[in-house]
């Protein structure tokens, strides 16, 4: 065998060791990332995965609207709650639109939204350091889709979790 040949075969060997770890991130022997991953378990009332399934990260709007509906609303006190109790985190609330609209108009359109969820959840306790908004219009889509189910989910504001930050 000569030396290209040779090489090959020890780099690859080496590139596929390095793949094979599956805890190669810790997760398995308590590190960072936990059991579950980055954002723990949902059974764990402190951890992210816990607010995205069972308080809820995300609240729908009707058409051209940001205003909030009175199930948004239940669903922002659940969400100031957890904040309120778990000030370790901070978020970033997303605003977005279904794809009917100009970019500009959905644009701001999800600013809006994003705003007033903020401002509902500062009404109800929760630190303004600790949320920022950012609007992505229509341009990230949850469903991609030209009917009025799609559009549906689309038209929301989505509380995205960070930890270590504006407590």
């Amino acid at each position: 065998m000569n030396r290209i040949a040779t090489s090959l075969l020890l780099v690859t060997a080496l590139a596929v060791s390095a793949c094979s770890n599956a805890d190669r991130f810790g997760s398995a022997n308590g590190g960072a990332a936990g059991a579950y991953g980055v954002n723990g378990s949902p059974s764990d009332p402190t951890s992210v995965a816990y607010f995205n399934q069972t308080i809820g990260d995300r609240v729908l709007f009707a058409v051209d609207q940001s205003s909030l509906s009175p199930d948004a609303t239940v669903t922002l006190d659940a969400q100031a709650d957890w904040l309120n109790q778990n000030t370790a985190y901070s978020a970033t609330i997303e605003g977005h639109a279904d794809e009917q609209g100009t970019r500009e108009y959905n644009l701001a359109l999800g600013a809006r939204r994003a705003n007033a969820v903020k401002e509902y959840l500062v009404s109800r306790g929760v630190s303004p350091n600790r949320l920022q908004t950012v609007t992505y219009g229509k341009e990230r889509p949850l469903a991609i889709c030209s009917a009025e189910s799609c559009y549906a989910k689309n038209r929301r504001a989505v509380s995205v979790l960070a930890a270590g930050a504006g407590a």
